[in-house]
């Protein structure tokens, strides 16, 4: 123990003369900021509910609603009516006093606040479609729902206010935990020109004016719970029609009384396909459950001719049933096309791939639209869970969105046609992206309305790896880190973190959407590696499936799982817009002094503080009378309890350190250094957000090396970094991430064309050593007894 306290003494003293007189070779000031620090309290503590490790807790819970509804489609009025009864279960620990519901197609009411709360000007030249905007409440006047009733189960009237694109439903008793309520609501609304309409929107009608048809698709279209979660109540925030849902999963039975002519297609397995399809249709619908290739239900002939036959008056009624889902949607139209084929899951289940488009897409979705939906399918179940649902459609519907087991695509081919390539891939990446929202918010059911990015960007990231996997030469959109780099150039005025809700965002797509995916793919290819982040997103997907997560719950579990330190990528890339910009600013060339050695030097350093200080918290102690416990028990006491080593009569007062006293011969300074190069590079942070420095070096006899340093060389100082580096090979060339992978907006100051050929010299030592000093210590023992 003693020696190791003279040792220790020595070493310090040390680690001081080498920190002196390092080459400058090594040395650099520190500037030690925040970002390598943990997040803390910006993000909720863990509780019973949701756990520090990202898992949902012990106590986790969440809530339900079950739906029974009829509706009928009137397409000579354009309106849609409807019955439903909810059954909704409070799980929760609180006592409810009354109910939240949405009323989504309120956004296209004339009164609702949002059709009207963006800027808007007059330029030098306006469209027709401008100009309407500034006529949109008379235009909007017939829109939006109509509640004709709202009742309890016993048919008693509930007193209900309406608030834009919300209804509190107020109960006469309270919901404890533990019960279920039941009630009912009738309404109707009159159904929105989707294409070329007063307000769009993501559900409504497609009038096709050469055949008199319709195409509809029913989505956000009957009243339906808010979510009531734990982590913020209840969540009512408005529909303004960019931030989506926040939903509640339940089980559904739906009827869907249409005109006798129309396929629909819908949520969940038909429970009549025998009373409605025709002995042809149902032999088809067999024969798919075993096909390899996608059969066609309703011909590419027979929709034709559907479409050109007079309309019908008779009326048949579509029996759909969907088990644990958030929402619902169906289409319906006289002009599908209707083709499918099964997909088998990793646990054996089968399920239907299916496709619904109209004669003006065929060219497009009968090659491509099911296979492409199977695909999906496949692929976002390796990276999450297995797909869980018994069917999975794409309906070509000349825009995008999803819902539980269908979503409408865009895909059109010319006239004659025809197609281009860019509108192939076009359909190809929507059905991809549309059909990979069941898993992102459908079964990992996150609040869109309030964090976007954590369905449309952890989808369009999955999005990226299944597009690589259709096609190795896929060009896509969004995944690759280059992609990114023109939106974080740009001036901070233009940007927000990615935590943004989502009514507040400026560029939506590439806030959105693009950078979280850009981030993740970084993650997975750059910082994590596959292996660290697929077990990650996996045990995120595992945990979180059918359970409403939190962007916390995402970043503890993404770090739990791997056991990387990530606070600081979360950090910079989610909450804050500082983009990647490494520069590399100098290349020095070094080689060993192979004709010169250092003159071996002494040097004698006066040892300081031997004596213990006094400070004013010991001083304080003593003059407050307080009873120390080694002056009250003996046992305690030992050697060190009365030891003044700056009292022993050979006391060391002064260290003499004795350094470059050994070298090398000349003879061993070739054998050892003579083939070997020494570099030091520098760089600096320019963008502010750290990243792992990749580098490419490149040889004079033309070969290339790839060297990856972690982003921790940056923990001590954010600004500027030195790194020296041994080579065996002269170096002609050196450049910054040549594969493109960490989004450094500016690469013009990545690369160092002209490495110095001539290297300047540092000299070789040995070791240091220190002189033979007197222990005081062996002396203490003689004189000093415990």
């Amino acid at each position: 123990m003693m020696n190791f306290f003279k040792n220790s003494i020595q070493s310090g003293l040390l680690l001081m003369v080498m920190a002196l007189m390092i080459s400058p070779l090594f040395a650099q000031e520190s500037n030690h900021g925040n970002k390598f620090e943990q997040l803390g309290n910006m993000l909720p503590d863990g509780n019973q509910y949701r756990g520090m490790d990202g898992a949902p807790g012990p106590k986790y819970w969440q809530q339900r609603a079950d739906y029974e509804i009829e509706c009928r489609l009137d397409v000579d009025k354009l309106q849609l009516q409807g019955q439903e009864m909810v059954t909704y279960y409070n799980q929760s620990p609180s006592s409810l006093s009354y109910l939240w519901v949405q009323l989504d197609e309120n956004e296209h009411a004339a009164d609702v606040e949002s059709n009207y709360f963006d800027p808007s000007s007059i330029n030098r030249f306006m469209s027709e479609g401008q100009l309407k905007q500034f006529e949109k409440r008379k235009a909007l006047e017939k829109y939006g729902h109509k509640i004709q009733s709202v009742r309890d189960d016993n048919g008693n009237d509930l007193s209900y206010t309406i608030n834009q694109t919300m209804m509190r439903i107020d109960l006469a008793q309270p919901i404890k935990p533990g019960e279920t309520f039941t009630f009912h609501i009738d309404w109707y609304y009159n159904i929105i020109n989707r294409v070329g309409g007063p307000d769009g929107g993501r559900g409504g009608y497609e009038y096709f004016e050469k055949d008199g048809n319709y195409l509809f698709t029913i989505a956000q279209w009957f009243p339906r719970m808010c979510v009531y979660s734990d982590f913020e109540g209840w969540q009512n925030k408005q529909f303004t029609g960019r931030g989506e849902f926040a939903l509640t999963f339940g089980d559904y039975v739906v009827k869907m009384d249409v005109p006798a002519d129309y396929v629909v297609g819908s949520t969940g397995e038909c429970l009549n396909y025998k009373s409605l399809l025709s002995s042809t249709e149902l032999a088809r619908w067999e024969q798919a459950q075993n096909a390899s290739e996608p059969v066609e239900i309703v011909t590419l002939d027979e929709a034709k001719k559907n479409e050109k036959r007079k309309r019908t008056k008779e009326r048949k009624t579509w029996i759909y049933k969907a088990q644990n889902v958030r929402d619902f949607a169906w289409t319906a139209s006289p002009k599908f096309v209707w083709d499918a084929m099964p997909h088998t899951t990793s646990e054996g289940k089968k399920v239907m791939c299916m496709s619904y488009y109209p004669k003006e897409s065929y060219p497009i979705y009968n090659r491509y639209s099911t296979k492409a939906v199977e695909h999906t399918l496949d692929i976002y179940s390796k990276y999450s869970i297995p797909y869980p649902y018994p069917v999975a459609i794409s309906v070509e519907a000349a825009n995008g969105m999803e819902y539980p087991m269908i979503c409408f695509n865009p895909g059109r081919a010319e006239e004659d046609g025809t197609y281009t390539e860019s509108s192939k891939m076009r359909a190809i990446s929507v059905i991809i992206h549309e059909v990979g929202h069941n898993y992102f918010p459908m079964i990992i059911n996150s609040d869109e309305r309030q964090w976007t990015w954590m369905d449309e960007g952890i989808n369009s990231f999955v999005q990226y790896l299944a597009e690589q996997e259709f096609d190795n030469n896929y060009k896509s959109r969004r995944g690759p880190a280059y992609g990114a780099t023109n939106y974080m150039r740009q001036h901070a005025n233009r940007l927000e973190p990615i935590m943004t809700n989502s009514e507040n965002i400026i560029q939506f797509g590439n806030n959105a959407y693009m950078k979280p995916a850009v981030g993740l793919n970084i993650l997975r290819e750059t910082i994590m590696g596959r292996e660290l982040f697929d077990f990650a997103f996996k045990e995120y997907c595992e945990r979180w499936a059918f359970k409403h997560p939190t962007p916390a719950d995402f970043f503890r579990t993404m770090e739990d799982a791997s056991g990387v330190d990530l606070d600081w990528f979360w950090r910079g890339w989610f909450y804050s817009i500082e983009p990647v910009d490494i520069a590399l600013e100098k290349v020095e060339y070094y080689q060993v002094d192979m004709e010169n050695d250092p003159k071996p030097q002494e040097q004698t350093f006066p040892q300081k503080n031997t004596k213990p200080f006094d400070d004013i918290t010991k001083r304080r102690n003593r003059d407050e009378g307080i009873k120390f416990v080694v002056e009250q028990d003996s046992s305690v006491r030992d050697f060190y309890t009365d030891y003044k080593p700056w009292e022993t009569e050979d006391s060391v007062t002064n260290i003499t350190m004795r350094y470059f006293d050994e070298t090398f011969t000349k003879e061993e300074k070739e054998e050892l250094y003579a083939d070997k190069h020494y570099y030091q590079l520098s760089f600096s942070n320019k963008g502010g957000l750290p990243m792992p420095i990749i580098l490419e070096w490149e040889y004079e006899d033309g070969t290339k090396e790839i060297e990856r340093i972690p982003v921790e060389i940056w923990r001590l100082n954010e600004n500027e970094v030195n790194k020296a580096f041994m080579k065996t090979k002269k170096v002609a060339k050196v450049r910054l991430d040549p594969y493109r992978e960490t989004a450094d907006v500016d690469e013009s100051n990545n690369a160092w064309p002209e490495v110095p050929k001539e290297a300047s010299r540092f000299q070789i030592f040995k070791k240091h050593k220190m002189k033979d000093q007197p222990n005081p210590m062996q002396k203490a023992k003689k004189v000093i007894k415990p």
